[in-house]
Order: C-alpha cells, then structure tokens, then sequence
C-alpha cells in the first residue's frame, strides 16, 4: 500500500507540537496573550518571506476580491488564535496534561465533526469510542472534581480549524499567510499595547533581554513550520487518518509533564486518563480493521 505524502509531513508536525512545551517554558515570564501575538506577527514576516523567496504573490490580489475565501480564513484565523491563548496560557500555568488530554480528545472531536458537517457516517466502533470518551470527560468532571475545560476547547477548537483547512479553497503556504494577515492588525495593536505598558505594566520584547528577544523571535518559524507541515498533510489524507497520527503530539506533552514538569497526576486523574485511552484504543482498532478490510477486498477480487 503507497503510504500518501500527507502522512510524514503531519507526522512531523505533531512530533513538533508535542515538543512544544520545551519552547513556551523558555519564555513564560511573557503573559500568553504577548507571546500569541509574537507568534502571529513574526509568523506573518516568516511566511512572506518565504513568498518572496518564491514570488508567490499573485493569488492575494485574486483572494482579496474574494469576500467568502476572506470570511472562511479570518475565522480560521480566530480559531487558531483561541487554541494558541488557550494551550499557551496551560503550560505557562503548568496544565501540560491538561492540554495533552485535549489533544487525546481531539480525533474524536473530529469523528463527531464529519458526522455533523461533512455528513459522514461513523461506523459503529467510532461511535463506541466517542461514547467511552465523554464517560471519560464526565469521570474528570464528577469523579476528579474538575470539568475538564482546557482540554476541551482545545479540542474543539483545533478540529474546527482542521475541517476548515481540510475544505479551504487555498494551499498551504498561501492559507497560513492569509490568516496571518488578517490578524496582523489586531496583534501589532496588542504589541503596541504592551510596549506602551498595557495590561500588566510592560512587553518584555525588546527591554535589554537579548536571549528572550531571540525566543520570542524564533516564535514565526516554530510556528510556521508544523502547520505548514500540518496543513499540507490535512489536504492529503482523511480526517480518521489525522486522528491516528495525532496521537504523536499528546503522548510526548504527557511525558512531558508527569516525568519532566511533575505535574500531579493522582489515581482519580489517572482513571479518566485510562478511559480517553481506551476510546483511542477502540477507535484506532476499529480503523485499522476497516483499512485490512478494504485492502483485502480488491485483492479478493
């Protein structure tokens, strides 16, 4: 079976999101909302950048002619935005496992999404995971004492922003340049603000730290680069496909806060932990079964 050019690029790109945590610790003296406008504003520089270096110009006159392709990625835009705040805010706050449960959540958020908006059918073993995944959820919430909200808007709002690539008329250079910069005036606006001492008193961008003004700088390419990995792999394989390699970025944040950020993680926890588990099980099981199931049957034939 000829393995798509989708697979190694999102593979890729979750390893480097599940890496991720390293690089926000580097820089949580800066609030989240700071560090998600540095990401917005130097990602924005490193993608036309790396249009120039391509002279690649030519579809943005054509896009901005376009009020729907402009509608369809301002709020793709917002939703990357939400996810960045939200999972930039749960490690500087030390909720790496937090954030790594909603990406465990996250393939069967994207079940559900096809269901609802592409109008697929989910086989009876995906209905089974989703149903033991909000067992799951709901043992966090009862049992544990603590809905469990941070992985739940990450979920939900990073397989909003993967249906929304998956169907977006533009490729992937041109997409993340064009969310980017329908942001850009909104995020240069709050990186003024904290120059001029908004919110908690002043940027810490440009302020005689060399080493951090080189982090929050390195912040357009590490996150350019895994959603351009990211995006061109949602392009070229399924939604289901997408949830199995996503597995990749949750299981290394995990590991990243029990054995590096010994973040708490007691039995009750450890139960709801155990379920979200054993829905992935049961899903990946159930899609490897369908995969032999369908490769088998032209060979029969």
């Amino acid at each position: 079976m000829r393995i798509s050019s989708g697979v190694p690029a999102a593979a890729l790109a979750y390893i480097l999101w599940g890496l991720f945590p390293l690089y926000i610790k580097q820089i949580e003296a800066v609030p989240a909302l700071e560090i998600v406008a540095h990401r917005s504003v130097w990602c924005l520089v490193f993608m036309l950048a790396l249009l120039a270096a391509m002279r690649r110009f030519a579809w943005l006159r054509d896009v901005l002619r376009q009020p729907r392709t402009l509608g369809v990625f301002a709020l793709s835009a917002l939703l990357l935005s939400a996810n960045w705040l939200v999972y930039v805010w749960a490690v500087n706050h030390g909720r790496v496992l937090d954030a790594s449960l909603g990406y465990f959540i996250n393939p069967l958020v994207n079940v559900m999404l096809g269901y609802l908006v592409l109008h697929e059918r989910p086989r009876r073993g995906q209905w089974a995971a989703v149903a033991i995944a909000a067992i799951g959820v709901l043992w966090l919430t009862i049992g544990a004492g603590n809905l469990p909200w941070i992985a739940l808007v990450l979920a939900a709002s990073f397989g909003c922003y993967g249906l929304l690539r998956k169907t977006a008329p533009l490729g992937a250079i041109e997409g993340l340049t064009l969310e980017t910069l329908v942001m850009a005036p909104l995020m240069i606006a709050l990186l003024g603000w904290f120059a001029l001492g908004g919110f908690d008193g002043a940027g810490r961008f440009a302020q005689g730290d060399v080493a951090l003004d080189g982090w929050l700088l390195l912040a357009g390419p590490l996150t350019a680069i895994p959603l351009l990995l990211f995006a061109y792999g949602a392009r070229r394989v399924t939604l289901a496909t997408l949830g199995l390699l996503q597995y990749l970025g949750p299981s290394i944040q995990f590991l990243l806060g029990v054995f590096l950020y010994k973040e708490p993680f007691d039995p009750a926890r450890g139960i709801g932990f155990a379920l979200i588990w054993s829905a992935l099980v049961v899903y990946s099981a159930e899609g490897l079964w369908q995969m032999r199931r369908g490769a088998a049957a032209p060979a029969a034939a």
